[in-house]
């Protein structure tokens, strides 16, 4: 315990002298976050309750967030909130279906011994629930992206607010092209690191490069990273393009 509060301590005074009120914004977000995930996960299981619709109101709180609270309310933020809204209900629709067709809905055989003495008739749907899973995963990185894009294509708006919607379009596309390689490369170490262990474990249970392949586990894992990259690449022509149409109609 103290430990975390001395690394808290730490993250707070650095976030406040280099990113000043923002900062100190960016740090408390991260606490309002974590209460968005705590009560959503109380409610999942709530009986009435559609996981899949509360993951959405999830993703709307959070990016929320992540853009109105930390950023302010501005033209960058709203079309960056638009964009990752619309991202992440075409990408739940998407990952729905992939979840249910590649059955990795559940517990593995690996996590069966640690799990045999609770009962696993808790009375939902294992397949919302991989999807809601997924989807939350991704949604940080896709709000990082949206406003990775829409940010510089208002300040290219405003420093020459007679380009045309066509070519402000493109802009935005450019600037998506250099984010897309780090944004998929950060997530794909983020979710490896965050699972070397299971890594380990498969090198230590003997299992060969098929059983890691056809592992429930490992395949979940791999599909999240996919979805994730998918999101992250799919919200930059949305924001691209939203992000033109609302700035040059709002010059016209």
């Amino acid at each position: 315990m103290n430990v975390l509060v001395v690394l808290a301590s730490i993250l707070f005074i650095l976030m406040t002298l280099i990113g000043g009120r923002k900062g100190v914004r960016s740090f408390l977000a991260l606490f309002f976050n974590f209460g968005v995930i705590i009560i959503t996960i109380m409610f999942m299981n709530a009986p009435n309750i559609n996981p899949i619709t509360l993951t959405l109101i999830a993703c709307v709180a959070i990016s929320c967030i992540n853009l109105f609270y930390i950023n302010e309310v501005n033209s960058k933020t709203k079309t960056a909130f638009t964009s990752s809204i619309i991202s992440t209900i075409i990408l739940l629709f998407f990952i729905f279906f992939i979840t249910d067709k590649a059955m990795i809905q559940g517990f593995g055989e690996e996590e069966i011994e640690e799990l045999s003495i609770f009962s696993l008739y808790i009375g939902v749907d294992f397949v919302k629930i991989g999807a809601s899973v997924i989807i939350m995963s991704t949604i940080g990185a896709i709000t990082d992206t949206a406003i990775a894009v829409s940010s510089p294509m208002r300040e290219i708006h405003y420093h020459n607010p007679q380009i045309s919607r066509k070519d402000l379009f493109t802009s935005g596309l450019n600037i998506g092209r250099d984010i897309l390689g780090t944004s998929t490369n950060t997530l794909f170490f983020a979710f490896f690191g965050g699972y070397l262990a299971l890594l380990i474990w498969f090198k230590d249970l003997s299992y060969s490069v098929g059983e890691i392949v056809n592992s429930k586990i490992f395949s979940a894992e791999m599909i999240t990273i996919l979805c994730a990259g998918i999101g992250v690449t799919l919200v930059i022509p949305i924001t691209s393009w939203i992000t033109a149409w609302f700035l040059v109609k709002g010059k016209n």
